[in-house]
């Protein structure tokens, strides 16, 4: 599942457009908390619903020059899981 943007702060980039800074969370857009669970209103958080979770990323992110830290409950949750066969099968 493809999450959008939650942060602390924000930067305009050079095309005039508001971007996720300070520390960013994943965010279902439709809900009011975080996937890690902090109300969005209460935390302070603003919304970015143009900007996705792959986005914010340091490594790899387009939009990640400001990110100073990306909160490790949401990117665990974020991470695709492979579910495996919690019982071996016989022969």
């Amino acid at each position: 599942m493809g999450y959008a943007v939650a942060a602390s702060s924000e930067w305009i980039d050079p095309d005039g457009v508001r971007r996720p800074a300070g520390e960013v969370h994943g965010w279902t857009p439709g809900t009011n908390q975080t996937v890690c669970g902090l109300p969005l209103s209460r935390s302070r958080l603003s919304r970015y619903p143009h900007v996705g979770w792959a986005d914010v990323q340091p490594e790899s992110g387009r939009h990640a020059d400001e990110v100073r830290r990306v909160c490790p409950r949401c990117a665990a949750a974020a991470r695709p899981r492979h579910r495996r066969d919690p019982r071996p099968r016989r022969p």
